[in-house]
């Protein structure tokens, strides 16, 4: 599901809605992607006010804020404490990005010791605090509502964010990439060319972007509603994938959420 909960509150008496933004674990991507709205940009800033932004301003408004929009996953002992204060102090809670609502790459940890990992990797590991998990906001916080993708789509942002401002629930699809292919006019790469794909099992918002270019879905936007991953498992072993093969392919960008969790199980069963 996009939305565990949501309220659809919005501030009352007529004064301006405050927007914060906040980072955890994550690469910064979904961040840059309202950032990179360019024209809209100016129209959200002039309808709320930008109270904490990191990314785009040294301005530590102090909460509480009417939307806060959260990216990264939770990963140390000191992210559960900040989660919880931005929980707090937000009217609205919105998890942006793979990391928030998936735990992200950083969760492929999740199927090994981090423990080791530490020992290689530094020099001085008991210096490091790290959970022995990576994962999604919501396994923490009440969440509003999640928007997926790797990153986040342009458009269903402002969406989100529009919706929010006016009280109401956000209008994002919860249907597969295949659906985007046929509206797009893309050619099925799986039927047409043999390609293995993750479109039939990943939710929309790319606009089928890898499948209009001749390349097979990485599933960047999450499961889908309800996906079918068993039927689609038997038919990428038809197109010749392996068992490591299957199974690499949903511990990517989303390999912490439970249907993609369960379907590389059963792949590699």
């Amino acid at each position: 599901m996009n939305a565990p909960r949501t309220n659809g509150s919005r501030p009352t008496g007529g004064r301006v809605p405050r927007l914060a933004v906040w980072k955890f674990a994550s690469c910064d991507g979904c961040q840059l992607t309202l950032l990179d709205c360019e024209d809209e940009l100016l129209t959200v800033a002039g309808r709320v006010e930008v109270a904490h932004f990191l990314e785009a301003s040294s301005i530590r408004g102090a909460g509480p804020y009417d939307l806060s929009l959260v990216e990264g996953s939770i990963t140390t002992p000191d992210d559960l404490e900040r989660i919880r204060h931005v929980r707090r102090v937000s009217r609205n809670l919105v998890t942006i990005g793979a990391c928030a609502t998936a735990g992200g790459i950083q969760a492929l940890r999740d199927f090994a010791d981090v423990r080791e990992f530490a020992s290689v990797v530094y020099a001085r590991p008991g210096y490091v605090a790290a959970l022995e998990r990576s994962t999604p906001i919501s396994a923490h916080v009440p969440v509003d509502f999640e928007l997926r993708g790797c990153p986040i789509d342009r458009r269903q942002l402002l969406e989100v964010i529009g919706a929010f401002l006016a009280g109401r629930r956000p209008d994002v699809p919860a249907h597969s990439v295949c659906v985007e292919c046929k509206l797009r006019g893309a050619a099925c790469v799986v039927v047409a060319h043999g390609t293995p794909c993750l479109g039939p099992v990943t939710q929309a918002g790319c606009g089928a972007l890898c499948p209009a270019f001749g390349r097979g879905c990485y599933g960047c936007f999450g499961p889908a509603e309800s996906p079918n991953a068993a039927a689609l498992n038997a038919r990428l072993r038809e197109l010749g994938m392996s068992t490591p093969e299957l199974v690499r392919v949903y511990r990517t960008f989303n390999a912490a959420s439970e249907p993609f969790r369960r379907a590389a199980e059963e792949a590699g069963a």
